[in-house]
Formats: C-alpha cells, structure tokens, sequence
C-alpha cells in the first residue's frame, strides 16, 4: 500500500514522533529544552539537517543501488550529516554568535543525532519515494520541533512553581518526558 505524503508527514510528525514515540535524539531534547529562546533554534536547525540529509541520502542510494554499493550507505549517510551540520555551525556562528554560543556543544551533537540519521535510514528501509521522503523529513523535524518546544514549555512553567526538591533537575526533567511520551501514545493509530 502507498502512503500519500500527507499521511507520511502526520505519521512521522504525531504518530511516529522520533523523540516522543521512538525515544530518538534525546541528548539534545533533555540538554537545550530548558527554554523557548534555545529549543526553538534547536529544532530548526536538526530540521534543517534533517531535510539535507533526506534529500541528498535519496540521491545517494539511488546511485549506490544503481552501482551495487548498498552497503556503503550507512558511511554515506554520515558524510551527508556531518556535512550539513558544518554548514549550520558556520551560518550560524557568522550570523548569530549569541544563538551559537547559546547552543552550545549540543549544535555539533546533531552530528551524532540518532534522529537525523533514523530519517535518512527509515526513508531507506521503507523505499519512499522523493516527495514522500520529504515530507517524512519535514514531519520528523516539526515532531521534533515540538518536542523541544513542548518540553521547553513545561520546564520554564516548573521553573517559576516549588517543586519538591527530591525531583529537582534530572528526575523531573526525566518525569515530564515520561508524561509527554505517554501523551503522545494516544496518536498511535493516528498513521496508519
């Protein structure tokens, strides 16, 4: 059966929500979700990343598929991410050095993102075509997004509340993605 694009997108962006339903890329959604001003840079960047890489990882594996080569994808990939994420850091680093000082380590992190290379490999594995592997990058990256956004939210509101001090910080933090996870489950049939 085909998906259309759209329920692609929707499957990848409420159903299949990398961060909340796979329990992918959660460095970068538990380190820079502590507030809007940092989340929101944060989710268009790997959404950016997200869809160089699922472009340019279309292309490539139908040149390597053409050549035989499908087992250099994995290595190809990589190249693709590491690549998109340089050019993030120096746009970024030119044009805004508080946002990229901001950021932090977890802007060259998107790097080693099991989410950004999850999209390149899912699109793979499930031989979407090419606006259908568009739409699952753009669906990944607004999940992903979210996400932060979400948990950005409800971190700067519990900043302002007293909250006991045996579930201050990281166990509060892990609580939360819990119960944002947990939200998330009721979209589970929502894709098909």
């Amino acid at each position: 059966m085909v998906e259309s694009p759209g329920s692609v997108f929707i499957n990848a962006f409420l159903a299949n929500n990398f961060v909340l339903a796979m329990f992918l890329g959660l460095c970068p959604f538990l380190g820079v979700s502590s507030k809007l001003e940092t989340a929101l840079p944060m989710g268009a960047a790997t959404t950016f990343v997200m869809f160089v890489a699922s472009t340019t990882a279309f292309g490539v594996n139908a040149l390597l598929t053409a050549f035989g080569l499908e087992f250099l994808r994995l290595i190809a990939y990589i190249v693709i991410i590491a690549s998109s994420v340089q050019l993030v850091e120096m746009v970024l680093k030119k044009h805004s050095p508080a946002l990229f000082r901001a950021l932090g380590i977890y802007l060259p992190l998107i790097t080693t993102n099991c989410a950004v290379l999850g999209v390149a490999l899912f699109q793979t594995a499930r031989e979407y075509d090419f606006v259908q592997a568009l739409m699952f990058a753009a669906g990944a990256g607004a999940g992903f997004t979210l996400a932060l956004l979400l948990m950005a939210s409800v971190r700067e509101r519990l900043a302002l509340s007293e909250v006991p001090a045996v579930v201050q910080g990281t166990a509060l933090s892990l609580m939360l993605a819990g119960i944002l996870s947990l939200s998330f489950m009721g979209f589970a049939g929502l894709g098909g």
